[in-house]
């Protein structure tokens, strides 16, 4: 484990000018122990400096806070007290400095969709080549080390400084991290070193988080603005024009790779062909022409998987043996992943898909694989953005054959007004059923599948719970959809 270091060589000066020797960083104070910094900041319902008097009690060193911390704190008497303006990203440079050891070659990647097949392809392609790495987000930590992370797409600052210590240590030299607009704007990767960086797409998510589209945006730009300024390497979907403009900027101080359908993009997706569980992708790169036959679902898997190859590349690996080994990538989990297919031989996906972009995008991906129906099965999440749910209905039903719409982490809000939001964006009521209970709703859509139709599940993907109210379920898209056909087509489990 890290050595012990004095507050000041952490890039923390208190107020009064004592330095005390920190044994540990913490911003849980349920964590805090003698000579241990305690990181004060605001959270969702209190702000941490409400809880300082109990952590000096418990032997804390010294205080870490922002300026209203500070106004909290007066009249209590504190040996070391740092006020920061920008308190989190103080935060991320100390632990960082405290952990010392991060590997070598680290990557991140930032977009509304892609981010997890991104990483998780960059982590594959780096292995199938001899190299120790993992790759860390939505799934938890994967690859050559690995450990859940409690559905944290970009863990706080602590842990993610403890996994890059704990796993340089086991012996991983190169790490992909999903850099979430939360993630960014809460600085939790400030201090990491990034060598090279992804922006995948970009439309609307989150903006129960974020005050406006504008400020999403802004907070996903943060990780070329204040983590990779000048002097990196980005690798940019030119597809999108927002993402566009941030290449040409980037550009100015950095050397980029773009990508996409666009001609005037360095790696140029030329054509696909699709096939019921692959498909033959076509692409040009530095003027010379590539096919590969791949066993991902879905025209935009494509895109992940080719800018992964493109990150993969720029840190250090030879664009022909990364190419060549493009056919024995396998799909994420939860991820355009087939689950189950039926006797008469209709297919059922599974996908994380829970943005009206995301649900269009997959739904037209997974079209070309399917030669009869289409269905669609979709929720939202409870107390999350609403403006989302109705164009998520639009997306659903401008592109597939039939929507059910079901519960998907109601949490606290009542389901039935979350079916109804989905629902106003659904023009033709005979294209739309509402079935409240999820495991119902997938058992009659597999049973409504005809020769050559295909369903698709999303919204949960890899998830394994259904959140209600206070409690959280065991439920797997993946294994209902695999009972739901076994029990339709009388197979025994």
């Amino acid at each position: 484990m890290p050595k012990n270091k004095s507050l000041s060589s952490l890039g923390l000066h208190t107020v009064n000018g004592n330095d005390p020797v920190i044994n540990k960083i913490v911003f849980d104070s349920r964590q805090a122990v003698p000579g241990c910094l305690f990181a004060a900041l605001k959270g969702g319902s209190f702000h941490g400096a409400q809880f300082v008097e109990a952590v000096l009690d418990a032997g804390a060193s010294a205080i870490l806070t922002d300026k209203e911390g500070e106004l909290i704190l007066k009249g209590i008497k504190i040996d070391a007290l740092v006020v920061k303006k920008d308190a989190r990203r103080a935060l991320a440079k100390a632990v960082s400095l405290f952990m010392e050891k991060q590997p070598e070659t680290i990557v991140a990647i930032t977009g509304t969709n892609g981010k997890t097949s991104v990483a998780t392809f960059c982590r594959q392609l780096w292995n199938e080549v001899g190299i120790e790495a993992i790759n860390i987000g939505t799934t938890g930590v994967e690859g050559s080390w690995s450990t859940p992370l409690n559905n944290y797409t970009t863990p706080d600052p602590v842990k993610l400084h403890q996994l890059l210590h704990n796993a340089a240590s086991e012996g991983v030299t190169h790490v992909a991290i999903e850099a979430s607009s939360h993630g960014l704007d809460q600085r939790r990767l400030d201090g990491v070193e990034i060598k090279t960086t992804a922006f995948t797409n970009f439309s609307r998510d989150h903006l129960d988080y974020h005050n406006s589209y504008e400020d999403y945006f802004n907070a996903k730009k943060g990780l070329f603005e204040r983590l990779c300024p000048k002097e990196k390497v980005g690798v940019f979907n030119i597809d999108n024009r927002k993402i566009k403009d941030v290449a040409d900027w980037y550009a100015l101080n950095n050397r980029i790779l773009t990508i996409g359908y666009d001609k005037a993009a360095d790696l140029v997706i030329l054509s696909q062909k699709f096939n019921p569980k692959s498909q033959d992708i076509r692409f040009s790169f530095r003027d010379k022409i590539y096919q590969k036959s791949i066993n991902l679902i879905g025209a935009f898997q494509a895109e992940n998987l080719l800018m992964a190859a493109l990150l993969v590349i720029v840190s250090g690996q030879e664009e022909n043996s990364i190419f060549e080994i493009l056919e024995n990538i396998k799909p994420v989990r939860g991820r355009m992943e087939l689950a189950a297919t039926k006797k008469n031989g209709a297919t059922v996906y599974v996908d994380y898909a829970h943005t009206p972009d995301a649900i269009e995008v997959a739904l037209k991906s997974l079209k070309p694989h399917i030669q009869g129906n289409l269905l669609v099965i979709i929720g939202a999440g409870g107390e999350r953005d609403q403006g989302k749910r109705p164009l998520m209905g639009t997306a659903a039903e401008q592109n597939s054959d039939f929507v059910i719409i079901t519960d998907d982490n109601p949490r606290n809000e009542n389901p039935s007004a979350i079916h109804q939001m989905i629902k106003q964006g659904i023009q033709n009521d005979n294209k739309v059923k509402v079935i409240a209970d999820r495991a119902e709703a997938i058992l009659t859509a597999v049973d409504l599948l005809k020769v050559g139709d295909g369903l698709l599940i999303a919204g949960k993907g890899h998830e394994t719970e259904q959140v209600v109210g206070q409690n959280n379920f065991p439920f797997d898209d993946f294994e209902q959809a695999s009972l739901s056909v076994a029990s339709l087509d009388g197979i025994e489990q």
